[in-house]
């Protein structure tokens, strides 16, 4: 969960506060090299984010305080960044026998707790990589949860930030460019974070097959493809995490800056040491720990030390696989690798899955290959990472030898019998072991999980109805199917009529109205908007100027009064060329995109234009019709029907 006792600190605490982060490399350094690390012990854990909705229209909400008063006996439930997520801890468990199972269960527990409490308040909880009814206005930074620690952070980062604003730019079926004033767009991501305690003397054996492994366990486990109604990447989470703390801006010189989120920039050789010391070097420390700590001390007395400051900057730092030092109940230090590629849902029973599958490929090649780094490149891993990213179990790797091969084929031929021979070697017992891996066989036999299942899906609603509606009774799928717990590989399409309609008074004109615009400006000739309305059946031809603004509008009415009282000489060089800026509308009202559907639909009845344009800081950046109106009152008549 991250160390909560931090600040945003003054120059002379944070000094203080430095002084022991190097203070706690030092006493890693002496704790490795004199073996204190317990090494003979192997335990798993897992963290499940969540996203809480409203049970009407499966919008984020707010509850995550409330919910955590009713829930205060409970030392598993957790705050996260904003006020509609939440987070539990899950018991590490020693990792054979029935630790898979009893994880899957332990899960269950607390969800089912957290789903009473969530009923209470009207919320309900959903496991999605990124929730699909997300709108930009929910990341407000007046729905972040009121706890210090996270204002330092979001402080400390808008501080480093070197343009005026945050971007996020992805292009998949669809395509998204928009910037946003903070960095909140971090909590769109949910994850199952899966943790693997390894040997101190075999960490950097074991970090590097992670790395590799990371492309394969995302493609199969990506569960994130939508972003405020847009269809992108298979698992848009990497891409919007690292894009949401990039405080980086486009510079005319080609000096390379690392993002906070980040894949990595190569193999390790030697120690953990490796990573903590290239974080220190390339990040800024942020916040500092209230608590402070002298490890030097601790060691002098032969004393294991928190390593509070370690911990307070390593929590700032955003591998994908991140190293975690902790201390066990026997009284000695441990590593972990901490798994945060795996998304949160579709079911806790695929969750599982993923972490089985996981789990048991890295002992199983660390079984089989001594070094990782002799079959495999890392320029090949680096590339495999974001194909995954980009194209989930559709991928196709570069694999160990230079061999070429695709998601599916990679599982079922090489992986899974790896997987099924590192879960055996830690005598895991044989029904977890089919139970968890049968699941990742259906996956890459049918050729399906959350994303490519929300992927058609979506597209497949998109066909019948708007865009709002479509994400809201996507959403409410899931969360039908989740509460089933049927494996994502046995979901079947969603239908409009499976959700109960939604009133439009409630819903926001940005979630109706047309973006993909076709424009003109002042100066274009009237033929030209003629032709351009008459190509693309449109009745409506907004004008804006060169910076986007929005200055007047042509209706098809005007075009038709303009043909009708003028006389227009076959040669246009015989009579005065007239522009779009003769005839256009001006002074239209305009309305803005966090406006409701009810006033806009007053808005129309007023003006007898036809459509309204929307507008934000008068620069136009959509349109709503008359058509879009009948479409939304045409779904409510269906579903009265």
């Amino acid at each position: 969960m991250g160390e909560q006792r931090v600040q945003l600190a003054s120059d002379e605490v944070m000094q203080r506060f430095i002084i022991n982060l190097l203070k706690d490399i030092e006493a890693l350094e002496y704790m490795l090299e004199h073996d204190w690390f317990e090494n003979d012990v192997v335990r798993i854990g897992a963290e499940q984010e969540m996203a809480l909705v409203d049970k009407k229209h499966f919008r984020p909400m707010n509850v995550a305080m409330p919910a955590l008063e009713k829930m205060k006996k409970y030392d598993w439930i957790e705050t996260e960044l904003a006020q509609f997520n939440l987070e539990t801890n899950l018991t590490p468990h020693l990792f054979q026998d029935t630790c898979l199972s009893k994880l899957e269960n332990e899960i269950k527990h607390n969800l089912d707790i957290t789903r009473k409490v969530l009923n209470s308040l009207d919320a309900e909880l959903i496991l999605t990589g990124i929730l699909p009814t997300f709108r930009k206005q929910d990341l407000s930074l007046d729905n972040l949860t009121p706890k210090p620690r996270y204002r330092a952070l979001m402080d400390a980062i808008n501080a480093q930030l070197t343009g005026n604003l945050y971007e996020l730019r992805l292009r998949g079926i669809d395509e998204i460019l928009v910037n946003h004033d903070s960095p909140m767009l971090e909590a769109c991501n949910t994850s199952f974070q899966v943790h693997l305690q390894v040997g101190a003397n075999e960490f950097v054996k074991m970090h590097n097959i992670a790395q590799t492994l990371a492309a394969p366990t995302m493609a199969f486990a990506a569960n994130s493809p939508i972003v405020f109604g847009k269809r992108l990447w298979h698992e848009s989470r990497i891409a919007l995490f690292q894009q949401a703390l990039d405080i980086r801006t486009t510079k005319d010189h080609m000096r390379e800056r690392s993002p906070r989120v980040s894949f990595g920039t190569g193999w390790i050789d030697d120690s953990v040491l490796e990573i903590y010391k290239d974080d220190i070097a390339r990040f800024r420390v942020l916040i500092a720990g209230e608590k402070e700590e002298d490890s030097i001390a601790f060691i002098k007395k032969g004393k294991v030390p928190k390593l509070r400051a370690l911990q307070v900057h390593n929590s700032t730092v955003y591998r994908w696989n991140r190293p975690c030092y902790g201390i066990s109940d026997t009284g000695k230090p441990h590593l972990r690798i901490e798994n945060r590629v795996i998304a949160a849902g579709p079911t806790i029973r695929d969750e599982v899955a993923n972490a089985a599958f996981w789990l048991g490929a890295m002992k199983g090649i660390a079984k089989n290959y001594d070094d990782i780094r002799t079959v495999i490149s890392w320029a090949d891993i680096r590339d495999n990472f974001e194909k995954a990213a980009r194209f989930g179990i559709d991928s196709n790797f570069t694999w160990f030898n230079d061999q070429k091969i695709s998601a599916c084929d990679l599982v079922l031929k090489e992986l899974l019998p790896l997987a099924k021979e590192g879960l055996e070697s830690q005598n895991v017992r044989k029904d977890d072991i089919n139970t968890y891996l049968d699941v990742i066989e259906e996956r890459a036999k049918r050729h399906m999980n959350g994303a490519r299942w929300q992927l058609r899906a979506y597209t497949n609603l998109r066909k019948q109805t708007g865009q709002a509606e479509a994400l809201t009774v996507l959403t409410a799928s899931i969360i039908e199917n989740q509460k089933k717990e049927i494996p994502v590989h046995e979901w079947t399409m969603p239908k409009i009529e499976d959700v109960e309609p939604f009133l439009p008074v409630v819903l926001k004109v940005d979630e109706f109205m047309q973006t993909d615009l076709l424009t003109v400006r002042e100066d274009d000739l009237i033929e030209m908007v003629a032709k351009l309305m008459e190509w693309r059946h449109i009745r409506h031809m907004p004008i804006e100027d060169d910076h986007g603004n929005f200055v007047g509008l042509i209706t098809s009415k005007e075009l038709l009064s303009y043909y009708a009282t003028c006389n227009i000489q076959k040669d246009s060089l015989e009579r005065k060329d007239v522009v779009a800026q003769d005839i256009m509308l001006q002074d239209v009202p305009t309305i803005h995109p966090d406006a409701s559907i009810s006033e806009a639909m007053e808005m129309l009845r007023q003006t007898h234009i036809g459509c309204i344009p929307v507008t934000q800081d008068n620069e136009l950046i959509g349109l709503i019709t008359e058509s879009d109106f009948l479409s939304i009152t045409g779904r409510l008549i269906d579903h009265g029907e």
